[in-house]
């Protein structure tokens, strides 16, 4: 008998492999995902009482020492348990006092879910000012760039008009159509939407309304419908929705930008959102964080590092990083050396459940994703 230790990656296909049957894979992989959640605030007499629901089923609590004595009406704690674990709690806790219904009714959606399939987002700028300048495109060679970056494996085409970098200009709407226009009509002309998937990076009406018009499929709203019409033409052309998480405007943004908890108030502003998308009948609905767009390093940081809680609202999430100064903040460095940080935090982000990755370099970021994706199933 000889044995060796393996990762919990795509544990499913492991016990296929194995020769185990499909139900028995099932439950099998669900008994392999440790899940931590951090629950804040929870009453000291209900923490008592989920710490023993807990051990009862093989799950555990972490608590402060004076929690089993009462010493604090209220306490943080932290749930550790795996998706059968969660199961079980989800259907006990519902007969428990002191608030534990409301974590019954929310606790599958924290379990840990399969990865969907990564999609490559490119990048295109039709404006000149535009933090990275190989991602701005010409007139004359905007097809080129497109049919590059189809070429090196992207799944959508991201074009824009506007920076929204920290303290970009305000751009008028007239002014961001006069811009785009005539590249929407030549990608239209060119039948570019039979080769590849295009988003709109805009939160301008008019804007939007002529992308779809012309092929678009996706919206990439980095107000987060802060004009609610874009919902109903996001609905009226059955496209995808991407809501971005921004605190003020890209002018005021960096300027020292505050949250009571990131990851809790960024939940609470998707809840938000996310009402308006459901009345509008949105089928397709992505959510991005908006890494440095009014985040400090740290905020960056703690929502990479959890990123997979937002995985609870059952949407896909994406993250774009490319060449931001979150990667200077942690190794100074120019905009034109900060590939290999991007690649890290990207790949970093797709085995925490992110599947759309929003990026420049396309051709590198195919080749880490296949790689990685070959070591992990």
């Amino acid at each position: 008998m000889r044995y060796f230790k393996i990762n919990n990656q795509n544990t499913k296909q492991l016990f296929l492999n194995l020769g185990s049957e499909t139900m028995g894979a099932n439950i099998m992989s669900s008994k392999t995902y440790t899940n931590l959640l951090y629950i804040k605030d929870i009453k000291t007499s209900a923490a008592n009482i989920l710490k023993q629901d807990a051990l009862s089923i093989g799950a555990e609590l972490a608590t402060p020492r004076g929690t089993i004595s009462n010493q604090y009406e209220t306490v943080d704690a932290i749930l550790i348990g795996s998706n059968k674990h969660f199961d079980i709690l989800s259907k006990k806790l519902l007969l428990q006092p002191f608030g534990l219904k409301m974590l019954a009714n929310d606790i599958k959606s924290f379990k840990t879910k399969p990865n969907k399939p990564t999609k490559i987002m490119g990048v295109l700028n039709i404006n000149e000012d535009s933090f990275y300048e190989k991602s701005r495109a010409k007139s004359g060679d905007i097809l080129q760039k497109i049919e590059n970056m189809i070429t090196d494996g992207a799944n959508i085409i991201d074009i824009g008009a506007v920076s929204s970098r920290p303290g970009s200009s305000i751009v008028d709407e007239d002014e961001e159509f006069s811009r785009i226009k005539p590249t929407i009509d030549l990608i239209y002309k060119d039948k570019i939407y039979d080769k590849t998937i295009l988003s709109i990076d805009s939160c301008n009406l008019k804007t939007v309304s002529y992308a779809l018009e012309h092929g678009f499929k996706i919206v990439n709203d980095i107000t987060a419908l802060s004009n609610e019409k874009i919902a109903t033409l996001t609905s009226k052309y059955d496209a995808t929705l991407v809501l971005m998480h921004m605190q003020n405007n890209p002018q005021t943004m960096q300027q020292n930008p505050k949250y009571d908890d990131v990851v809790l108030d960024i939940d609470s502003f998707f809840q938000d959102r996310l009402e308006i998308v459901y009345k509008h009948n949105i089928k397709d609905v992505v959510l991005d964080v908006g890494i440095g767009f009014g985040k400090t390093k740290q905020h960056n940081i703690s929502l990479l590092q959890n990123i997979e809680h937002f995985r609870r609202f059952g949407h896909e999430l994406l993250i774009g990083v490319s060449r931001k100064s979150i990667i200077n903040d942690i190794y100074p460095s120019s905009v034109q050396d900060r590939l290999s940080g991007t690649i890290a935090i990207h790949l970093n982000s797709i085995k925490n459940g992110v599947s759309y990755i929003r990026c420049h370099d396309v051709k590198e970021h195919c080749q880490a994703i296949k790689i990685q994706g070959e070591i992990y199933g």
